[in-house]
């Protein structure tokens, strides 16, 4: 198993970049690929230096892609700025050229944290034929879709807009429709800690998708919105995606 850490001006954020790459030394390239986000406070190494993500991979025969992805929720945002054509189009094409990587569907999955995990949502919904999976642990999942009494978030407004959100391209469940209608829905699972502060958020998504008649899975911990969550349910994340890629469902 091989750590790189990579450097690259992305064209679309007119910025340098900054990203871990773990490769596997277990079975034989092309390799799927994880995207793993991080949360709002975070940065491209955070996984890495908070988790045993390079050790619970060790024997899998997958690439874990670490970007950077600010504080932009992986959305491109009201403002302007394409988070989320820097990860699914710019992001994608590079690995691809760069790394032994699958170039199919099947073989792109996205999971995060907190904001990584609206993110990771965002992203698979956003771009269904680009990703076959998706996993959220403690997502911010309704932020998209209706204005948090409390954020603590300054940039709200620049990331999502003032109008309303709900139909918008930041609307998780929105885009959860749209997916369902191309006949193109990613598989998805989302999870959260019973004491972590996001979690009636996560439960009304929950709720929102069946409703939807929406395909997912979900699942309550004990636990709250930290690192210790992360670290053990990361490992449930893992096994998600790679279960139907092994057995050659997707």
């Amino acid at each position: 198993m091989s750590l790189c850490q990579v450097h690259r001006f992305s064209d679309l954020l007119k910025k340098h970049v900054g990203m871990y790459v773990i490769l596997p030394e277990v079975g034989s390239p092309p390799y799927p690929t994880l995207y793993l986000l991080h949360g709002l406070s975070d940065d491209y190494t955070n996984w890495l230096r908070r988790t045993r993500v390079e050790f619970y991979v060790r024997e899998m025969p997958l690439i874990v892609v670490m970007p950077d992805g600010y504080r932009g929720f992986y959305t491109n945002t009201d403002n302007g700025v394409p988070y989320a054509r820097y990860i699914a189009e710019e992001t994608v094409a590079f690995v691809e050229k760069t790394f032994p990587a699958a170039r199919s569907r099947a073989g792109r999955f996205v999971g995060g944290l907190s904001m990584g995990g609206y993110g990771a949502l965002r992203l698979a919904l956003g771009y269904p034929t680009i990703f076959a999976s998706a996993n959220s642990h403690s997502g911010a999942v309704m932020h998209g879709t209706r204005r948090p009494k409390e954020t603590g978030l300054w940039e709200y407004d620049q990331v999502f807009g003032t109008k309303n959100l709900e139909g918008s391209d930041h609307d998780l469940l929105n885009l959860a429709k749209l997916a369902r209608d191309s006949g193109n829905l990613p598989r998805i699972r989302i999870d959260g800690g019973t004491d972590d502060p996001l979690i009636e958020d996560n439960r009304d998504f929950h709720k929102a998708l069946d409703e939807l008649k929406v395909p997912h899975e979900y699942a309550e911990f004990p636990g709250g919105h930290d690192w210790d969550y992360w670290d053990l349910h990361v490992r449930d994340a893992l096994r998600f995606h790679l279960d139907d890629y092994a057995a050659g469902k997707i």
